[in-house]
């Protein structure tokens, strides 16, 4: 499968991060979820990473 901007894996990957986004805004509205958020960030982070590696590949 090519890694190139626009293929379903990006696509998936774009959405999941955008989805964990949208409950970084929720959950920050209420008391005593840092954990999760934390929970959260890392896992938009990891996400991050195989985006990136992904577009790499791609160039």
């Amino acid at each position: 499968m090519s890694y190139e901007p626009g293929t379903n894996e990006c696509r998936v990957l774009i959405s999941s991060k955008e989805q964990i986004e949208m409950m970084l805004l929720n959950l920050s509205k209420l008391e005593g979820t840092e954990s999760l958020l934390q929970q959260l960030r890392e896992v938009h982070g990891q996400l991050e990473k195989l985006h990136d590696m992904r577009r790499g590949k791609a160039a």
